[in-house]
């Protein structure tokens, strides 16, 4: 058997780069539910610490692929050693409800100490170390973007992808035939698809995303970018989940390549008072990369979507650098790709790309 191309990262084994860890507990994880106003912390930090992060994907563990994760992977030719533990204990624990939860393991939530509704969170995705060599795309529950027409029989389909080595680096791999003869092979490029703040009143189903963030899917969201949310909780209680290794803009066939990811992530907290002026009233999440700044929008219909996340783009350029309204409409509209970050997660979601070097003094 061919050594795989990413080393497997089991609970507590591996690269650790925070000096705080925290592990996947099948026995307290939420599975398809996002942390509320009465959940205890797993664990608290000050603002500027980080922790590293397990995540396990969903996929491999739900129910239409057996709840049997070694019995799954199996079949694709993965040796037991290499499905992670944390997802076999699980699979096992059965703390899900199938007909009333979503298919998401959220891991937190992380309290931070200090944090009041009113301030800001910025979550900064400082690594991403792949756990495994492989990943799952599937298409179910008819909310592909071409429901209807796929899966064409009507139940899942879970496409095995792997990853490995080339000449241009590592390399995500999806076959072009059952037969797996030729490949189709793409960049990986992680990032944690879901990323939040818990909410008042019930734990939130954990696939429509919304002001908590939460399954927003945004691809940009990889080491390195920061997401900013408001705190709508004391202690903000934050969470991830939802690992993926790669993503196109839109996940048209309901999920991406999943795969199980170790993050590392630094938490930050910009008080209320000096918040509006950075973000304005923050409507929806804004993540930051070198390059840009990236306001979203979300909504049920994909067009109310794109003029929410307009809107929140127009305000957060007057509260950013004081552009007038008309003037930042104008702009986005010269300027601005508006990209859809998903549209199979019964919210829809649009993220624009606003480069922040437009707005720097040209050196004289």
């Amino acid at each position: 058997m061919t050594t795989p191309a990413i080393p497997t990262l089991q609970p507590g084994r591996g690269p650790v780069r925070a000096d705080r860890y925290l592990p996947v507990d099948p026995d307290t994880v939420l599975w398809g539910r996002l942390p509320n106003a009465d959940d205890r912390p797993a664990i608290t930090v000050v603002p500027g610490e980080s922790v590293t992060i397990d995540t396990v994907s969903h996929e491999g563990i739900l129910p239409d692929q057996g709840s049997d994760p070694r019995a799954f992977f199996a079949t694709h030719g993965v040796a037991p050693e290499h499905v992670l533990d944390d997802a076999v204990a699980i699979a096992r624990t059965g703390r899900r409800d199938p007909d009333a939860d979503g298919p998401h393991v959220v891991s937190g939530p992380v309290g931070v100490a200090g944090a009041r509704p009113g301030d800001v969170l910025t979550m900064t995705v400082v690594d991403t170390l792949p756990r495994v060599h492989y990943g799952v795309v599937s298409n179910r529950h008819g909310r592909g973007a071409l429901h209807g027409e796929y899966p064409v029989d009507g139940t899942t389909v879970s496409v095995f992808a792997d990853v490995v080595d080339s000449p241009a680096g590592l390399r995500g791999r999806i076959p072009l035939t059952p037969a797996r003869e030729r490949f189709a092979r793409f960049p990986l490029a992680p990032f944690l698809g879901i990323m939040g703040v818990a909410t008042p009143g019930e734990r939130r189903h954990s696939v429509p995303p919304g002001r908590h963030g939460g399954n927003i899917d945004v691809n940009l969201l990889q080491a390195g970018t920061q997401l900013h949310l408001p705190v709508l909780v004391p202690g903000a209680l934050a969470y991830v989940g939802d690992p993926h290794f790669a993503q196109g803009d839109g996940e048209v066939a309901l999920t991406a390549m999943e795969a199980s990811l170790r993050a590392t992530v630094r938490f930050d907290l910009t008080p209320a008072d000096e918040a509006a002026s950075r973000f304005g009233d923050l409507v929806w999440p804004v993540a930051e990369t070198q390059e840009y700044l990236v306001p979203t929008g979300m909504d049920p219909d994909l067009d109310e979507a794109v003029r929410e996340c307009v809107r929140h783009a127009v305000a957060i350029l007057g509260a950013r650098w004081g552009m007038e309204p008309h003037l930042a409409y104008a702009y986005l509209s010269a300027a601005t790709d508006f990209d859809i970050s998903q549209v199979v997660d019964l919210v829809t979601g649009v993220h624009a790309r606003i480069r922040k070097a437009d707005f720097e003094e040209p050196a004289r």
